[in-house]
């Protein structure tokens, strides 16, 4: 698992990725963990029990389909970046949510692998008369249990957050 090539302190060469999920520069000592990165997804339904999916409009997965949703902001609590991510994406209001599970995936970006932490929580919202796609969205579907393509489908964590809310809810 090479994630640097060099110190981002010093910029020696002798950064060591360790096993125990960190790098150590030899030079100057700095020693760097390797930590997931909270995300959030919104599981919500509609009237006719369909689940709400949107479309990826960038990498990874540009075209997928996907839950909405998105990371974690510094100094955000994970319920304010549910509420934050599906009025941005969506222009959907959240009226009640509640956790549901969590899955650790990875996301390649910018040549990286951030590990996250995807928290997912079934919502609520008051209607969807003013849903419109904005953001890193291109679109949106209402899928049912028996017809979902989890082939289109892009993060492994998605897919097993969508299994387990059809199946083992």
């Amino acid at each position: 698992m090479n994630y640097f090539k060099f110190c981002p302190r010093c910029g020696s060469p002798d950064f060591i990725f360790n096993p125990h999920r960190s790098f150590k520069c030899k030079d100057c000592g700095f020693h760097y963990y390797i930590n997931s990165a909270a995300a959030v997804a919104a599981l919500i339904v509609n009237e006719k029990h369909e689940l709400l999916l949107t479309v990826r409009a960038f990498e990874p997965n540009k075209g997928m389909l996907d839950l909405p949703g998105g990371f974690v902001d510094p100094g955000e609590t994970a319920e304010e970046t549910l509420i934050r991510e599906i009025k941005e994406e969506l222009n959907l209001d959240i009226t009640d949510f509640s956790y549901f599970i969590s899955f650790p995936n990875e996301y390649p970006f910018s040549g990286i692998v951030v590990h996250t932490i995807d928290l997912a929580f079934i919502c609520k919202v008051k209607d969807f008369s003013d849903i419109r796609i904005a953001d890193d969205v291109t679109g949106y579907i209402f899928v049912s249990k028996e017809d979902i393509d989890y082939s289109k489908i892009g993060g492994k964590s998605i897919k097993k957050i969508i299994k387990r809310f059809f199946y083992d809810k």
